[in-house]
Order: C-alpha cells, then sequence, then structure tokens
C-alpha cells in the first residue's frame, strides 16, 4: 500500500471505508489458501499483513519497503512477528502480497520476477493495481503512479513473469459510478492536478460507502466487468 495514503489517513485507516472493505476483500479471496508466512511487498505501513495475521495459521510477515528508515521487527500481542525490512533475500514463505505495487514501477514483470525467484514453488502471488486508463486522476499523478490496468492487461503481466493464474476480478465495482463521474468532472477543470482524493468522511458516509461496497465481496469472484481496483490471484508453479 502507499505510504502516502497512510500518511493521510492515519490511525484512521483501519476504520476508513476503502482499506476496510479491501481488506475484507482480500481475506474472502484467501479463505480456501493456507499460509503461515507471508512476504508483503511495497508495505508501508503493513496495514493488509497485520490484518492477515489474524489467520490463526499465519505466524509471522517479513514487510518489505524502501521507504523505511531503517530494518526492525515488531511482535504483535499474540505472539505473531512483523520484520521491517528495506530489501530481502530467499524466504521460505506461503504468500506474496503486492498491493498497488505494480503501478509504480516502469517494468512491472520485472519486479514480479524478482520476487518470484526468493520465494519457493507453489507460493502464492495476490496482486492488486488500479482498475482502468482511462480512470487516470490527479489522484495518479499524487501517488505517483505510471499507469493503470484492465484485467487482461494484469493478466498478461503475471503470465510473462512466469505465474499460473488462479483467478482475477474487478472489484469497488458499486462505486465504480460514483467515481467515474466524479473523475470525468475533474479531467474537465483539473487535468494535471497532482492531488490525493483520499478523504477522512464522517462516521455516517464512512459506514455507507463500507457497506456498499461490503455487498460485493460475496460475489467479487465474478466481476470481470469493471470496479476501480484489480484482484489477481496467482501462483509459482516453477523455477
Amino acid at each position: 500500500m502507499d505510504v502516502k495514503e497512510s500518511d493521510i489517513l492515519g490511525k484512521n485507516i483501519n476504520n476508513h471505508w476503502y482499506y476496510k472493505s479491501k481488506a475484507k476483500a482480500v481475506s474472502c479471496i484467501l479463505n480456501s489458501i493456507r499460509y503461515t508466512k507471508i512476504l508483503d511487498v511495497g508495505a508501508g505501513s503493513a496495514f493488509f499483513s497485520r490484518y492477515l495475521l489474524n489467520s490463526p495459521d499465519a505466524t509471522e510477515a517479513w514487510c518489505v519497503d524502501i521507504g523505511y528508515d531503517k530494518d526492525g521487527d515488531e511482535l504483535l500481542n499474540d505472539g505473531k512477528i512483523l520484520h521491517f525490512r528495506r530489501d530481502v533475500g530467499q524466504l521460505n514463505v506461503d504468500l506474496v502480497l503486492m498491493m498497488d505495487v505494480l503501478e509504480h514501477v516502469d517494468d512491472d514483470v520485472g519486479l514480479l520476477k524478482l520476487y518470484i525467484d526468493k520465494v519457493p514453488i507453489g507460493t502464492k502471488f495476490l496482486i492488486s493495481v488500479p482498475a482502468f486508463q482511462f480512470m487516470w486522476s490527479s489522484h495518479d499523478i499524487f501517488l505517483e503512479h505510471r499507469r493503470r490496468y484492465c484485467l487482461s492487461q494484469i493478466e498478461n503481466t503475471a503470465h510473462q513473469a512466469g505465474l499460473k493464474i488462479l483467478s482475477s476480478n474487478y472489484y469497488f465495482g458499486l462505486v465504480f459510478p460514483i467515481a467515474f463521474v466524479t473523475r470525468m468532472i475533474e479531467k474537465l477543470h483539473k487535468p494535471h492536478e497532482a492531488k490525493s482524493q483520499l478523504k477522512k468522511h464522517n462516521v455516517i458516509v464512512n459506514e455507507i460507502l463500507a457497506a456498499v461496497c461490503n455487498l460485493e465481496i460475496p460475489i467479487q469472484k465474478i466481476n470481470r466487468m469493471g470496479g476501480l481496483a484489480i484482484f489477481c490471484l496467482t501462483e509459482k508453479i516453477n523455477n
């Protein structure tokens, strides 16, 4: 996840509709997969690793981000461990998270291959990226994105890197029309401004948006039509 976004939300990130809903969607996608050790690439505040460590089988997460000032470890209350690193070597993990990472680099296939080479065969990769280039906005400029994706593009990226596609889908489809109208209006007035669209909402608005997004979660895996984000679950099948 992007450090800029976690800086905006601060302690409110755990209750913000976007991240709360996205974490639940991630958990649903992974509900049939057993994982004990996680590698979280571009982890930022480690929001998703912390969430997934609530799984009874999960024991530790390696959180990698070049934005960290130094390496360190955090022991959670239940005895599970977060390792914060600027870089890692070979790791014996079951699950690699790349949550909103690939859109930040010029060579997305190259970055995937870099981490594929660090983990064992059979390791699952869960990738999240922003959807649709026509939804490009000031928010993408603010976050220093290189691109947005459609399903076929992220699937092709994963294939080129050597991963097997297990599932892929759009998410945030129910709030997509609101975002589309907002961004089209913005393009007419401030097409090149760098500005975050992530906001702290009042409790009522926040809970309504969270409830709307949660309605999608049980059926998200069949959504190949559209949304604000894409999830792609893959697996390393060979060296």
